[in-house]
């Protein structure tokens, strides 16, 4: 049987992502600091590790062997130099969970593509999470594992992913406001974001490990969607109308706040032949969704 190894699947995407591999029958074991509950029951072997501490990370890895590793939780170099020293002989691929966050806030309307952050040549400077911005943290661990690692890697760079499970409450956020006539602060309603849903950011992730792919590649839903226009579908689905103000304070500023319109390309993940979702078919849904779950508290 085929063995995976999850290092940070209990919530969200991680989960979809999970129940994606076990649908493959793979074994599966999920590597996390024991702090969540997962839903899986005696579905999949468990592995209560700190990454980072090297010691105690190689002490319960590395007399195993996988088949593929997920890694969901990786924001530095340094990390990523502590799971080549830990995986470099027990893994025949290495799946990393990137973002859109490597390239610079705003583009043209096609999006940036993956040639647009080349980590081959980007210069590592060795240091933890602490040391560095999301972005440049998510920059040096693509560096460190496609410049060092000695097996096959795939960096999947995800946008904003939305769902129910959402444990960062972004899409929330604006649902809630709106629903309670409270202000929403937005620098430019009219810019246009992309997103992924945590169903098909699992499902890709479970989908491009199975391929024979290797390298960065962008992952977001099919579509894109301005949030003057994700304002109007909130205000149809909650029966009221959206309070944007120009003026921030430390509650209204909207987690999706742009200057301007920033997207990427899915175009060489869907020629590699993944069928991703119409945005603009589940969003509406999704902030159904919300809604009646908010109402249900």
């Amino acid at each position: 049987m085929r063995k995976a190894l999850v290092l940070g699947g209990t919530r969200f995407f991680g989960v979809h992502l999970v129940e994606a591999l076990l649908e493959e029958g793979f074994e599966v074991t999920i590597g996390t600091r024991g702090e969540m509950v997962d839903p899986f029951s005696t579905r999949v072997n468990r592995i209560i590790l700190d990454r980072l501490n090297l010691v105690d990370y190689k002490d319960q890895l590395e007399a195993e062997e996988w088949d593929i590793v997920f890694d969901q939780i990786c924001y530095s170099s340094q990390e990523a130099l502590d799971a080549i020293e830990v995986f470099k002989n027990n893994t025949k691929k290495y799946v990393f969970t990137s973002s859109k966050s490597v390239y610079d806030e705003g583009d043209a309307e096609v999006g940036y593509v993956e040639e647009d952050f080349i980590p081959t040549v980007h210069t590592i400077i060795q240091g933890p999470k602490e040391d560095f911005t999301y972005h440049e943290g998510k920059r040096q661990a693509e560096a460190v594992f496609f410049q060092k690692a000695p097996f096959p890697v795939v960096a999947v760079r995800f946008p904003i992913v939305i769902g129910l499970n959402d444990y960062t409450q972004r899409l929330h956020f604006h649902i809630e406001k709106i629903a309670n006539q409270e202000e929403i602060h937005l620098v430019n309603p009219d810019a246009s974001i992309d997103f992924i849903s945590e169903e098909e950011a699992g499902q890709f992730l479970t989908w491009i490990g199975l391929s024979d792919f290797t390298g960065p590649i962008n992952a977001t839903s099919n579509g894109k969607v301005k949030l003057r226009e994700m304002m109007t579908t909130i205000e149809e689905k909650a029966k009221t109308s959206a309070i944007i103000t120009s003026t921030p304070n430390e509650s209204n500023v909207s987690p999706f706040n742009l200057s301007e319109t920033w997207l990427i390309s899915n175009e060489r993940a869907r020629k590699l032949g993944y069928p991703f979702k119409d945005l603009n078919a589940y969003l509406p849904l999704l902030i159904g969704d919300t809604l009646e779950r908010m109402k249900g508290r």
